[in-house]
């Protein structure tokens, strides 16, 4: 018998491909309170970001990573690579302000200062400029090769290139002074590894704000995949008033709507066409949600036509949709014990923070024995260990340190007591101690070098051994 192999059917429309390409989303120019919020904070976040390099702080650039030098300058202070525990604390800082805010409101970073928002509207804002708005940007790319389209599809990538240019410009002008920077560019001086993070950022920002855009949110950010798991019933989140817009559908401004039996309702689709993912946010709160709020804005306005009350669409929560309450139980719910936890831990971190760094002694030492001889004995009958010393100065004056130790008896020093040490620089120090021979019995001994600035209070004592032989 002949058997004959079953195959899959293909729907014709599914075509040859496994999988159904991505739709290119084209978000609508949506005006409002919180469009006005999105974009103060384009407005914050980018004057910081470009203008922060651009500050003098004395002589040099207030805000400066030197990898180089391994300083990194922020206005006054000056920490080395030993002061990493205030990045450990920065950045525990911001995950728990990022617990705390997504408790209280949902995915307010994502909506309104995450950078993949920011630039990403900016790039919107060249886009609808040089190509006109949502309905002229798809007759566009859906019509035939042009010059009007070859000029507009250049012009804009042209604008695109140089502000994600001058974007990785300043970026590499954290970590190298930008004004010595600028000057290299100029002269075509710049080094390979400056170009080459110049680019590589430039690159970054103009692929993920112009050509992905909501996939990076949908796709490559983690945040919105563990969001759910830092939302309860009582979470502002943007969502749709079913129970008040449904049965939804079309009608005019004078209609009854208990007579034809609608809710407000009126089937526009605006809320889909200005979210920057694409999504409905009838269909429920959903993961892409970033929580813009733009369809609220376009909402709202809609329900100012038709002269209905605002609200169809707002942030509020799971548990007033579900019980009908108002504004006042809602903010009743916000200081829940979960806030209030998060609150605390980060109000004591934050504060120990300050308080450490406000209280930073600018001076930091490490000690390390001299391998090459553990012990020796000296002129005089006295036994020698060789210690060496890298001073650190976290200020940015020049600097003299007196250099003592103690902890055994006789223990004295045997070479310079004073060392001088620049502005924000560090160097190494061959330092001799001494104890009379037979004044201690053979082992390892514990010690204590003492640090002293002349003429300020900065002050360092460190713990090491002295060795004495067998």
């Amino acid at each position: 018998m002949k058997v004959i192999p079953i195959l899959p059917v293909v729907p014709e429309e599914a075509g040859n491909g496994l999988y159904e390409s991505e739709k290119k989303v084209y978000p609508r120019t949506v005006t409002g309170a919180f469009a006005r919020w999105r974009w103060a904070f384009v407005w914050l976040t980018q004057i910081v970001f470009y203008g922060l390099p651009w500050l003098n702080w004395g002589e040099r650039q207030a805000v400066l990573f030197d990898l180089a030098a391994r300083r990194f300058y922020i206005l006054g202070y000056v920490l080395y690579p030993q002061d990493f525990i205030y990045l450990t604390g920065l950045l525990v800082v911001s995950a728990l302000s990022l617990f705390l805010f997504t408790a209280i409101a949902g995915r307010l970073w994502c909506g309104f200062a995450c950078p993949q928002t920011v630039y990403t509207e900016m790039f919107l804002w060249i886009e609808r400029k040089v190509e006109g708005e949502r309905n002229a940007r798809i007759r566009l790319d859906g019509g035939v090769l042009s010059v009007e389209k070859l000029v507009k599809k250049w012009f804009k990538h042209l604008l695109w290139g140089l502000l994600a240019m001058w974007t990785g410009f300043t970026f590499v002008g954290y970590f190298t002074p930008i004004q010595d920077l600028g000057m290299e560019f100029l002269q075509t001086r710049m080094g390979s590894w400056e170009v080459f993070w110049v680019f590589f950022y430039a690159f970054a920002t103009y692929g993920n704000a112009g050509f992905m855009r909501e996939q990076v949110c949908k796709y490559m950010c983690p945040y919105a995949r563990f969001q759910s798991a830092m939302f309860d019933a009582d979470t502002l989140i943007v969502s749709y008033d079913s129970a008040r817009g449904e049965p939804r559908g079309t009608r005019g401004r004078q209609d009854d709507l208990p007579a034809l039996g609608l809710g407000s309702c009126i089937d526009c689709g605006l809320c889909v066409q200005v979210c920057p993912t694409g999504i409905d946010i009838r269909q429920g709160l959903q993961y892409e949600c970033i929580g813009c709020a733009a369809c609220v804005d376009v909402c709202d306005s809609v329900m100012d036509k038709m002269h209905y009350p605002r609200g169809l669409i707002r942030f509020t929560t799971q548990r007033a949709l579900e019980q009908g309450s108002g504004r006042a139980a809602i903010l009743r719910r916000v200081l829940r014990p979960r806030v209030l936890v998060y609150a605390a831990v980060l109000l004591v971190l934050t504060a120990g923070m300050m308080a450490s760094l406000a209280l930073r002694t600018p001076l930091k030492v490490d000690v390390v024995r001299d391998r090459a001889a553990l012990a020796r004995f000296a002129a005089g009958g006295r036994l020698e260990n060789v210690y060496r010393l890298q001073v650190m100065n976290a200020t940015e004056q020049p600097q003299r340190y007196r250099i003592d130790a103690g902890g055994l008896p006789g223990l004295s020093l045997a070479s310079d007591a004073v060392v001088e040490v620049g502005a924000a620089e560090s160097r190494w120090v061959a330092v001799r101690l001494q104890v009379p021979f037979g004044s201690a019995p053979p082992g390892s001994h514990p010690i204590h070098f003492d640090i002293q600035a002349e003429g300020a209070d900065a002050h360092v004592r460190e713990k090491s051994v002295f060795l004495v032989p067998r």
